[in-house]
């Protein structure tokens, strides 16, 4: 049985209630240890991961500042309007295996298993990235 770090509950800070209680009882039941790499994100952590692949001029007419532009790094979100995140309402985590493997998907379809079932248990509806038809986010969970 694996146990939330100190630092995970404290990236919860801010989460909505039941999705907390979803990770809590995820990782009481899974079968791959994870940690929680964000929850309720900042207007400026919106600025800084919708910057990510984005030139100064793509920022500016998002009403994000062109200082945050980063045009060649790798693209972070696909959200149209950066600070409407479900990470920015604090019905998001983002999730992932412990230790991190960002290539091993079988990790993150455990943790998924754990997620779901949890929130069925707790009658928590909850969608996971992994399940999107169009770009996948397999890390992030949200109500």
């Amino acid at each position: 049985m694996y146990k939330l770090s100190k630092r995970s509950l404290e990236r919860m800070a801010g989460v909505d209630a039941s999705l907390v209680k979803v990770v809590k009882r995820a990782i009481e039941i899974t079968q791959q240890d994870f940690s929680i790499t964000e929850g309720l994100r900042s207007r400026e952590e919106c600025c800084v991961n919708y910057g990510k692949g984005r030139t100064a001029a793509q920022c500016t007419a998002k009403g994000v500042p062109a200082k945050y532009a980063q045009p060649n790094v790798s693209k972070v979100t696909w959200l149209n309007n950066p600070f409407k995140s479900k990470h920015a309402e604090g019905k998001a985590v983002d999730v992932v295996p412990y230790p991190v493997d960002w290539n091993d998907l079988d990790k993150f379809h455990a943790i998924a298993t754990a997620m779901k079932q949890a929130a069925k248990e707790l009658g928590v509806k909850v969608e996971w990235g992994g399940d999107w038809k169009t770009t996948k986010d397999y890390p992030h969970f949200e109500v």
